[in-house]
């Protein structure tokens, strides 16, 4: 049933957004949140931590990175870096695991498409392990992996388990690397990733687009160069198409 929730949820962004304007990334009124990617090595290759929400409120059912919105007691003088502190109290909140602000690492800002009734400006951060014994908030978490990224894109292809698109692309952008090493020096080189969505309905369903993709501003009618960056989720499994 979540899962279904899920593709609802993406189905209706397609009929409520509206096209993007320049100012939508930095609108002061939507609200901010982090996400923090934790790492560690494996002999099979890095794993990530992932949490199950319960079954109910926001992602419901959904298997997430831990993180949540920016509050009032997470000092910055900046964006990100009142979005640095908000991983840090929320990843000790959620899942008793400790960082440091230093610790963290910027991967990429997710900008939900505009219209929606509720949107949520969101910092992915990566971060080793720091090591500790997992203890999950109840109210916030029924259950925890660590798993390999291509692990939980193949559960998630075959509907076991509910994903939501910004878990999905970033478990995918991080699932070709042999280590934790590798991995942060990669993410490292390419810099801040932003993803500034915009939701349309293709041939067979709702698919989100990004800079980069030759239909991101409308229809190119055929005339633009057919470059893509783009993830199909009409269905099972999801295609993600990025033309570099």
């Amino acid at each position: 049933m979540s899962g279904e929730r899920a593709l609802q949820a993406l189905a209706d962004a397609v009929g409520d957004s509206r096209p993007r304007r320049p100012e939508d990334i930095e609108d002061a009124d939507v609200p901010v949140a982090a996400t923090v990617v934790l790492l560690r090595d494996t002999s099979a290759g890095p794993e990530v931590l992932l949490i199950e929400r319960p079954d109910r409120g926001s992602f419901a059912g959904a298997w997430v990175f831990p993180g949540g919105k920016v509050d009032p007691e997470d000092a910055g003088e900046t964006e990100p870096e009142r979005a640095r502190a908000a991983g840090v109290r929320e990843t000790r909140e959620e899942t008793g695991l400790h960082l440091d602000t230093a610790d963290l690492q910027v991967l990429s800002q997710w900008d939900p498409p505009p219209g929606l009734p509720l949107r949520i400006r969101t910092w992915f951060f990566l971060a080793r392990d720091p090591g500790g014994e997992l203890a999950l908030a109840a109210d916030e978490a029924v259950a925890s992996a660590w798993r390999r990224p291509a692990d939980v894109l193949a559960a998630h292809g075959r509907g076991e388990i509910v994903l939501y698109p910004p878990t999905w692309v970033t478990l995918h952008d991080l699932s070709a690397q042999a280590d934790v090493d590798d991995l942060l020096a990669v993410v490292r080189l390419g810099g801040l990733r932003r993803f500034e969505t915009v939701a349309r309905r293709g041939s067979r369903g709702p698919m989100l687009l990004w800079r980069g993709d030759a239909e991101y501003e409308g229809d190119a009618g055929g005339e633009a160069p057919a470059t893509r960056h783009r993830l199909d989720v009409s269905e099972l499994p999801w295609v993600y198409t990025r033309s570099d």
